[in-house]
């Protein structure tokens, strides 16, 4: 069977399967997490065994750190049970009707929301992220083709095979979650091309692999991930809890995409400031780009004067960029260059300043004292996310269970015809 015929096969089953899904209950949904996290519990040690395989054998290959951290299970497993048991918990979009109105002429209109139908999840080196696609996916009454990297490939199989079990168990078909388990990109390549079958592409990853996505597909494609995230220190801000959040943000967990590439400080107090915030985060294993501004007011063994492109680098490890700013206007000028959209905050005790930088900057997220690694679907109470979109059509930030359906218009009259 060549490859076509196989994703092919693959897409027309789930189109199939698909509508079975969206006739599911919410009960053999949520029981189907159910029995995920009893499935998940029973066979961690399979699990981390593939986990570590993989890991191994990525590590010899010369997977770079970030990405062999976010590689590893060990120690995530738990927190990924729990999210799992707050998607249950959380109430079923399915079916949900919202904005209801009457016509003049007494026709009742609403809109129903429903599953997509279809995802095609592609997605690199986040084990992870099956778990957390495949219980969004159930939970909203979806089906899903997902695509792992290959240095995943022993972990992400062991996983859809579990979720595979758990739907057999309450009577929903295994092939709602299928996978793709080869690495060559032409299968990627040939399910972009299946829009008669599969209705949304979700690629996570490089921008490499998203510019791949958006170049070759026929089917819409949600974008995002790529996190090029700031602070901006304002003058009047509480510079001892400010320290508080950069730290935070940066060091939190380096390796992901909301963790804090840049800081901006306002000049009024960046001759004191700065120093404070390279002698705190160099402790932390922490090295820094800076700019000349920065540069002559602090040089020292941890720093480098920053390059034309550092602005627009995502660091995804223990390096921050420390950028001089006149005032609120230029840090957001700043910000608009070179943001990709994820998450961009304002630490401030001045309201007009907060308001201002609110209304500017156009993220997907937007903060104003508080750090900006809660760009996440369980911190922002969806249970988990298939996604972070940094686009503006049909979904943006942290794509929880609601951004996975559509809807329709439902319309009831009583016998009403059109003048």
């Amino acid at each position: 069977m060549n490859d076509h015929t196989h994703v092919k096969k693959m897409a027309i089953t789930a189109k199939t399967t698909a509508f079975d899904m969206s006739k599911a209950s919410l009960g053999q949904r949520n029981g189907a997490l159910e029995a995920l996290i009893g499935n998940l519990k029973k066979q961690e040690e399979a699990i981390m065994q593939a986990n570590q395989h993989d890991t191994t054998f990525a590590e010899a290959n010369g997977l770079s750190t970030s990405l062999l951290e976010r590689l590893s299970l060990k120690n995530r497993l738990e927190g990924i049970i729990n999210d799992i048991s707050q998607i249950i918990a959380l109430p079923d979009p399915v079916g949900e009707l919202f904005d209801e109105k009457s016509l003049p002429n007494q026709l009742k209109l609403a809109k129903c929301r429903i599953p997509i139908g279809v995802l095609g999840v592609i997605y690199e080196s986040r084990p992870n992220v099956t778990l957390d696609i495949g219980a969004l996916t159930i939970k909203s009454g979806n089906c899903a083709i997902l695509r792992g990297g290959s240095e995943a490939l022993h972990t992400n199989q062991i996983l859809v095979e579990i979720i595979q079990q758990s739907l057999e168990m309450v009577g929903l078909p295994a092939k709602a979650m299928q996978l793709i388990a080869n690495s060559d990109r032409a299968w990627v390549k040939e399910l972009l091309q299946l829009h008669e079958y599969v209705n949304l592409i979700i690629p996570r990853g490089s921008s490499a692999l998203q510019q791949f996505c958006r170049e070759y597909s026929t089917i819409p494609v949600v974008t995002g991930g790529i996190g090029i995230c700031h602070l901006f220190v304002d003058e009047s801000a509480d510079l001892e809890r400010s320290l508080g959040v950069i730290l935070n943000a940066k060091t939190q967990r380096p390796t992901v995409c909301n963790a804090l590439d840049t800081v901006l400080i306002h000049a009024a107090i960046a001759p004191f400031f700065i120093p404070v915030i390279v002698k705190k985060l160099s402790n932390k294993g922490v090295t820094f780009r800076l700019d000349s501004k920065a540069w002559n007011l602090m040089q020292d063994a941890s720093c480098k004067l920053a390059e034309a492109n550092d602005w627009d680098t995502e660091w995804l490890s223990l390096i921050l960029g420390i950028k001089v700013v006149e005032n609120v206007e230029e840090a957001i000028r700043h910000i608009q260059v070179h943001s990709t959209g994820h998450s961009d905050g304002i630490l401030t005790e001045n309201h007009q300043h907060a308001e201002c930088f609110i209304k500017e900057v156009d993220s997907a997220a937007v903060y104003v004292n508080a750090s900006t690694r809660f760009t996440d679907g369980a911190q922002f109470g969806l249970g988990a996310e298939v996604a972070i979109s940094t686009q503006k059509l049909h979904a943006r930030g942290p794509m929880g269970l609601n951004a996975l359906t559509s809807y329709k218009w439902i319309i009831q009259g009583n016998y009403q015809i059109r003048a």
